[in-house]
């Protein structure tokens, strides 16, 4: 079996990867991407603290709040930049995390988020690639009602995979 380059994975199995997960504790964003690191099992190969540390100063830069209850915090570099010490086996992944309460995040609507993608990438075109499919899916009704909702990861991804295979469909 050969790896899959950066620029391979579809959103749906980037999720996969990830996980869905319902219930988050905590009141800032801060709290909320740490208690989703503690989750994910990739986490300690990648280096929590390290990692953590790159996503906050991201979000110092401008809050990745995009409205409508939604956050794709990621760090500022792709992981592959960061050198050899991370693994390739651990990245790349998005998970989806719902808070226990809706959160302020600073998104330009003002409204506080009740789902976050957070986006961990091997590259700069596969990070662009997956905010592009998030940020489109997001503003479509029927999958945005899945995330309000919070539909299971089971759910989420049927809902991306459908939508992937439509775009196929259509750019062939």
């Amino acid at each position: 079996m050969t790896e899959k380059t950066a620029t391979d994975w579809s959103l749906a199995a980037l999720i996969e990867r990830g996980g869905v997960y319902d219930n988050i504790p905590g009141s800032t964003p801060k709290e909320i991407l740490a208690a989703v690191l503690d989750l994910l099992p990739a986490a300690a190969d990648i280096g929590k603290e390290g990692l953590l540390k790159g996503i906050l100063e991201r979000e110092a830069l401008v809050s990745t709040g995009i409205g409508r209850g939604i956050a794709l915090p990621h760090p500022r570099n792709p992981l592959a930049e960061n050198g050899p010490e991370t693994p390739p086996s651990a990245v790349p992944l998005v998970a989806v995390a719902y808070p226990v309460q809706p959160i302020e995040w600073n998104a330009p609507d003002g409204n506080k988020v009740h789902t976050v993608f957070l986006i961990i990438s091997l590259s700069v075109k596969q990070h662009l690639n997956t905010l592009s499919k998030i940020n489109f899916l997001c503003q479509q009704e029927r999958f945005y009602s899945l995330i309000e909702a919070r539909f299971s990861k089971e759910v989420i991804v049927t809902a991306i995979r459908d939508a992937e295979a439509s775009w196929a469909r259509s750019s062939s």
